[in-house]
């Protein structure tokens, strides 16, 4: 195991970078400590990928070091970083069986037959794979086949570190909620380093201890799964964790209060504006927005049933806020008035938020 630092990290695919839209990763400095759960969460082409792959040796960085336990590991090829990568499409050997595709790791690095056996028991027992040892692995279903992919990392004590890019993709819906349960579960009892690269906020907020938020080559935000949610640092957080995501409004900044269309809104940071931004916007997401007696006047277009609770659609003049209310809560039909909760409604500048 190891604890992973990425100092002054940036890299472009391109011979002489000159714009910052010639950086595919832009400048990043990260520490994950040893033994931790990490997700890298972002849209399609925000660089999630392309960092994983430094942090694996697949590709050495533009510029910037790569570290495990303070030592620089940059230049160093996968084979020398002890590193085991589940990826999207699951990579098993299908005319051996389940058995042989575990021990393979253990066999290829000159372990004893005994140790093996061992080894290779204690990883099956851990994910449900010991009544299909004997088994060809071609016979198995994309989950099952997964598995083995995960085993294979878990069964060599030398690994510092397990990345996971995409690794449910092709697995069937019901069987994703085991099998990220399953994870999580592991981490537990094994304590390895884990990074897990996906595009699902509900893959990466269920199994990781801190999320690494990314988009366009920067990392926008680092936190736990309830920071993102509460207190999202900019508004792209904001849109992007969350179902539905959080409410955006244009706002100017008067006397310390945030003013939305001649209306004041109390929120939690106004005060601290200190000037100088092109775009102001108050933020605060839809659990947060309640009907009331007065406030902001909005007009009520649209209710969806979302189960245990209901997802409103108000609009004030052009702008569109959405509200969640529980089963037992009441709907006003037409015009309403909104109240924001102050302790999680945000000052936004040009995109982050206000400190």
């Amino acid at each position: 195991m190891a604890e992973i630092t990425l100092r002054n990290l940036r890299h472009s695919y391109l011979a002489d970078p000159r714009a910052e839209a010639d950086w595919a990763l832009k400048t990043l400095n990260v520490d994950w400590r040893d033994g931790g759960a990490y997700a890298l969460l972002g849209p399609s082409g925000c660089g999630k990928t392309t960092l994983l792959n430094i942090i694996s040796g697949l590709l050495r960085p533009s510029q910037g070091q790569v570290l495990f336990d303070g030592r620089e590991v940059t230049g160093l090829p996968p084979d020398q970083r002890h590193i085991a990568q589940v990826f999207q499409f699951p990579v098993v050997y299908d005319t051996m069986s389940v058995y042989d595709n575990l021990a393979f790791p253990l066999r290829n690095r000159g372990a004893a037959e005994a140790d093996v056996d061992a080894r290779v028991r204690e990883i099956a027992g851990m994910l449900d794979l010991t009544a299909t040892l004997d088994r060809r692995a071609s016979g198995l279903t994309a989950d099952g086949k997964q598995k083995i992919s995960l085993g294979r990392g878990l069964v060599r004590p030398d690994v510092n570190v397990i990345m996971f890019d995409e690794p449910l993709t092709v697995i069937d819906p019901h069987l994703k909620w085991q099998l990220r349960s399953k994870l999580k579960e592991l981490h537990q009892r094994v304590g390895i380093t884990m990074i897990y690269v996906t595009h699902d906020q509900t893959e990466a907020l269920t199994f990781a201890d801190q999320v690494v938020v990314m988009n366009e080559g920067e990392v926008v935000q680092i936190g736990e799964p309830v920071d993102l949610f509460e207190r999202p640092r900019h508004t792209f957080v904001g849109h992007f964790i969350g179902s539905p995501g959080m409410n955006v409004l244009p706002c100017e900044i008067r006397d310390g209060k945030a003013v939305f269309d001649g209306i004041s809104v109390e929120t939690n940071n106004a005060g601290r504006f200190g000037g100088g931004a092109a775009r102001l916007e108050i933020g605060v997401r839809p659990e947060f927005v309640a009907f009331a007696e007065d406030g902001v006047p909005v007009r009520v277009s649209r209710v969806s049933d979302a189960g245990r609770y209901r997802i409103v659609d108000t609009a004030h003049g052009e702008t569109s806020i959405k509200v969640v209310v529980g089963e037992a809560g009441e709907i006003p039909a037409g015009h309403a008035f909104l109240q924001f909760d102050p302790a999680h409604t945000q000052v936004y500048a040009d995109g982050w938020i206000v400190e």
